[in-house]
């Protein structure tokens, strides 16, 4: 709420000290000084800062209608004049229903004895004009640029996250401790189970499909997502059995839902990474849905030998979030449990994105 007040106030105030500086030296030209107030100018200046309120919204409505809509089939410079012509229309209008015919109906209904000269009328529609296309151009047109230019540098960032995030998962699932365990619990499988070898064989390599598969997205399905968990959860319950207990309760509503890529599986890796656990006392690892968000959730039960950790891919998930969401990531942590919170993201809104 504050984040949407903060721009309103702005551009009310922004619209009070135009009005002031634009009128007085009008009030300047006219007569030569600027040491006068009455009733009548507390209605003009009050006129002319509904005016200037409702040009900077239109104006930034119309530079966001021209961003957002490319217009191939005309030049540079054919565009500037396509959006000069429907600034100064839309000044057109704004200026003669907030302040002509406010103005007149004042007149009329306090009957006031007021004269207005059609060169005043001229004069007021063509500084008016002026003044729009002044705001249009070098203000308005400019603070979009600026925005597409934050756009795109958060773009930028996006892409050096996910592919950190990448970097980070592929050394994991290349480290020669996580290969040799992975290797080793297969060779062991082949003498006891060979339909249970083979399966393993066939969940290690989705694993590294999919990791392969989404590195280049920014963010991936949740449905997509979970087919990458179900398949690293599979090796690391073969590997250690009943010591690593699983409950995931995600409603179907939500599989539709976006998330950075790989965020649930490197949540889970650190969940089995500084826990310890055992026949008689499992590791919990909970995933669920609550509150449009995606919980990861594990019971605390600190190894005896700590494990160093980086916290790479916790923070590199939060970094990625800031980047795509304004809800950021919620850690939680009691003396029992330890919590992860993620934001599910409308996926149309990534979509079409590149990166």
């Amino acid at each position: 709420m504050r984040m949407l007040q903060a721009p309103i106030f702005k551009t009310i105030g922004r619209a009070a000290l135009t009005a002031i500086a634009f009128y007085y030296t009008f009030v300047f030209i006219n007569l030569g000084t600027i040491w006068i107030f009455d009733r009548g100018i507390v209605i003009e200046l009050g006129l002319v800062f509904v005016y200037l309120l409702v040009i900077f919204w239109s104006n930034g409505e119309i530079a966001s209608f021209f961003k957002k809509r490319s217009l191939n089939a005309f030049l540079p410079f054919q565009k500037l004049v396509i959006e000069g012509l429907v600034a100064f229309l839309n000044n057109f209008i704004i200026c003669f229903f907030c302040i002509f015919l406010p103005y007149l109906l004042i007149i009329k209904l306090f009957r006031f004895h007021v004269e207005i000269s059609p060169m005043r009328v001229r004069l007021a529609f063509f500084v008016s004009s002026i003044i729009s296309l002044f705001f249009y151009y070098f203000v308005e047109r400019e603070n979009t640029k600026a925005q597409l230019q934050q756009e795109l540098l958060r773009a930028e960032q996006l892409q050096k996250e996910n592919f950190k995030a990448q970097l980070e998962l592929l050394k994991n699932q290349v480290d020669p401790h996580f290969l040799f365990n992975s290797l080793n619990v297969l060779n062991s499988l082949i003498y006891k189970d060979q339909q249970q070898a083979s399966d393993f064989l066939n969940q290690l390599s989705t694993v590294y499909r999919l990791t392969l598969d989404n590195s280049a997205k920014p963010v991936v399905t949740l449905q997509d997502e979970l087919q990458l968990v179900e398949a690293y959860i599979f090796l690391m319950q073969t590997r250690l059995g009943n010591k690593l207990q699983f409950q995931i309760n995600l409603p179907p509503e939500s599989m539709s839902k976006a998330l950075p890529s790989a965020a649930l599986q490197m949540l889970i890796e650190n969940a089995i990474k500084h826990n310890g656990s055992t026949t008689k006392k499992p590791l919990q690892i909970r995933i669920y849905a609550e509150n449009d968000s995606v919980i990861v959730e594990n019971d605390l039960q600190p190894r005896t030998t700590p494990v160093t950790s980086t916290k790479v891919g916790l923070n590199n998930i939060i970094s990625r979030y800031r980047y795509l969401s304004d809800r950021p990531v919620r850690i939680e942590k009691t003396a029992q449990t330890f919590r992860v919170v993620l934001p599910l993201l409308p996926l149309d809104r990534y979509e079409d994105a590149t990166y």
